[in-house]
């Protein structure tokens, strides 16, 4: 006789001596015949007794040890609302699915209530076994969660939304499907550009315990190398906290702000802009292209950036410091960073790591120059973030007076040219007088020679700022004439009486 002749009959034997004595004397029929059955196989000397052989088949049986299996995730917690499956082994009047109640409880065939909360599927299914140890002799219990219920965690520090939220995990059969830490970010709005990545700390309860576990997560290496460790699935009570960092590292800016886990609302973002730029204050600006200054921003983070903001502010005056701009944030769990922003290496290496992504609050400081060479001005004013025409006063004798528009850093013999040139026939051209407006509010003037055919300089063709007033005065010749005329006047017209009366 071979093995799989002798496998029914010793599983009929297993079953029967797996019952206790109650279920025993429901199933007369099939413990007589599995016990003579044994007993024809011992005499005919195929199998010891008292049945070896069982044992040794019991071993390759799958799932007959005395331990209870579980599926999913043996480290799940049950709760009120989580949907499991109870399977005992041979004996399927027993098992079923089940739901947990309210109480924590789940209510079974023969025992009634049993309590699961707070439970790990293992112990469960351990518990469950045990309450039918009367009925079952070493009953073997199984548990798989069919659908978890939703789970509540709090979440707090740098993200858009801070505060609880409920989601609801789904379940297969190999994989509970817990909600993990970046779709919980996700859910409160993503992280703010101020948040430590590096730092998230999971508050955990521990089961029977009064503490708490802190689980502390890495988010950049999930970002950097792809390391799906760190994004810890969580569990129903569960509390995160994301910090704020001490500073801003210009090289991992961008990516934090195009991850998924970052903000994707492309709500209009409320930021000041102070110092040198045309029209300094507070501003609503979005990441989109607008048709008042025409910049295009990040088509896939949608993200507004310093440029941005300096634009629709009017651009950059030509006396800003770009090397020391200042962007001051404010942090929902710890004090303003202060980053310092350089944006000449912008301009003359494309270090785009220097137009860092904004966020709402944020302030922006642009301060004076103290010192510009010619040059440097020249280079600045064909910069993106300068204006593209300054407004500047041209009177006296001119052909056309009045504002003419110029591009920024205009030499003051171009504005002249600009509003018709000299009238040359009036103008006085060797020197005009300029007038300017300091950003202290102070107003100074300079007498300039003027040299049509000078360069660019801060002595004979100085560039012009927004608002700046040039006054073309009047020749000598001119001045003698236009006084010679106003004395002659009253006659003029005295004479011209005496000819209307024919005298």
């Amino acid at each position: 006789m071979n093995r799989s002749s002798l496998e029914s009959p010793i599983r009929w034997y297993l079953q029967a001596i797996a019952l206790g004595p109650t279920q025993q004397s429901r199933r007369p029929q099939q413990r007589v015949k599995a016990a003579k059955q044994l007993v024809l196989l011992a005499l005919v000397g195929l199998i010891a007794w008292p049945a070896p052989g069982v044992a040794q088949f019991a071993q390759t049986v799958p799932n007959l040890q005395p331990s209870a299996a579980t599926t999913g995730d043996a480290g799940y917690i049950l709760g009120a609302g989580d949907r499991i499956r109870v399977d005992f082994f041979e004996v399927p009047e027993y098992s079923g699915e089940f739901l947990v109640l309210p109480s924590g409880t789940v209510n079974l065939p023969q025992v009634g209530a049993v309590s699961v909360q707070g439970k790990t599927l293992k112990q469960a299914s351990n518990d469950i076994g045990a309450k039918f140890a009367p009925y079952l002799r070493q009953p073997l219990v199984t548990i798989s969660l069919l659908a978890a219920r939703p789970i509540k965690v709090a979440i707090a520090g740098e993200v858009n939304r801070p505060g609880s939220y409920n989601t609801k995990p789904e379940a297969s059969a190999t994989d509970i499907g817990a909600t993990s830490v970046t779709r919980m970010i996700e859910l409160a709005g993503g992280i703010t550009q101020a948040a430590d990545v590096r730092r998230v700390q999971i508050r955990r309860a521990r089961p029977g315990s009064t503490g708490a576990a802190v689980l502390n997560v890495d988010l950049w290496q999930l970002l950097k190398t792809g390391d799906i460790n760190q994004d810890v699935a969580l569990r129903d009570g569960d509390s995160i906290f994301i910090p704020a960092s001490e500073s801003i590292n210009l090289d991992e800016a961008s990516q934090l702000a195009s991850a998924s886990f970052s903000t994707t609302e492309t709500r209009p973002l409320k930021v000041a802009i102070v110092g040198q730029v045309q029209r300094p204050g507070p501003y609503i600006i979005s990441g989109a292209t607008d048709n008042e200054t025409g910049i295009n921003t990040n088509t896939q983070q949608k993200i507004p950036t310093i440029t941005k903001a300096i634009q629709v502010a009017g651009g950059i005056t030509q006396t800003a410091d770009i090397r020391n701009i200042e962007l001051r944030r404010r942090t929902n769990s710890g004090p303003a960073q202060i980053t310092k922003i350089d944006f000449w290496q912008l301009l003359a290496g494309g270090d785009l790591r220097q137009d860092l992504p904004l966020q709402d609050g944020d302030t922006i400081v642009i301060p004076t120059a103290t010192a510009l060479s010619a040059k440097e001005a020249t280079e600045l004013a064909a910069a993106s973030f300068s204006p593209d025409k300054i407004t500047v006063n041209i009177v006296g004798e001119v052909v056309k007076p009045g504002a003419v528009e110029v591009p920024p850093n205009t030499p003051l013999n171009q504005a002249v040219l600009a509003a018709g040139g000299f009238n040359k026939r009036r103008a006085k051209q060797s020197a005009v007088t300029l007038v300017r407006l300091n950003p202290d509010g102070t107003v100074s003037k300079r007498l300039i020679s003027v040299n049509l055919a000078q360069g660019l300089n801060n002595n004979s063709n100085p560039p012009l700022r927004n608002n700046d007033t040039v006054i073309i005065g009047r020749s000598s010749l001119a001045g003698i004439s236009d006084t010679v005329g106003n004395v002659l006047s009253p006659l003029s017209n005295v004479f011209g009486l005496f000819r209307l009366l024919g005298l």
